[in-house]
């Protein structure tokens, strides 16, 4: 299969054609998607978004307990602390550049 040759190339444990078409996605949707938010008064921009993928990712994995490699990182209270600082670092840069 194809997804399985893209998804063979990895950086440790993690596929890179995941994050990519996460963020690409994350990309050509956050016009919508701002414009979704804007309708109940929550103003955020693209950049924004793309801070945000990450995090929304893990939240999505946990809702439908889709166990990655990143996913169980967060989940692990014993350890991986660079997984957790790369979340609330993305949090917050996503408040930062709130523009």
């Amino acid at each position: 299969m194809i997804i399985t040759f893209l998804r063979s190339f990895r950086i440790g444990p993690f596929a890179i054609f995941d994050f990519a078409v996460s963020y690409i996605a994350m990309y050509f949707l956050a016009p919508y998607l701002s414009k979704l938010f804007a309708l109940v008064g929550i103003h955020i921009n693209r950049e924004q978004w793309l801070w945000l993928t990450l995090p929304i990712a893990v939240v999505a994995h946990l809702i439908f307990k889709a166990h990655t490699p990143f996913t169980k990182m967060i989940l692990n209270p014993s350890g991986d602390w660079i997984s957790k600082l790369v979340i609330i670092g993305m949090l917050i840069m996503a408040y930062v550049h709130r523009g």
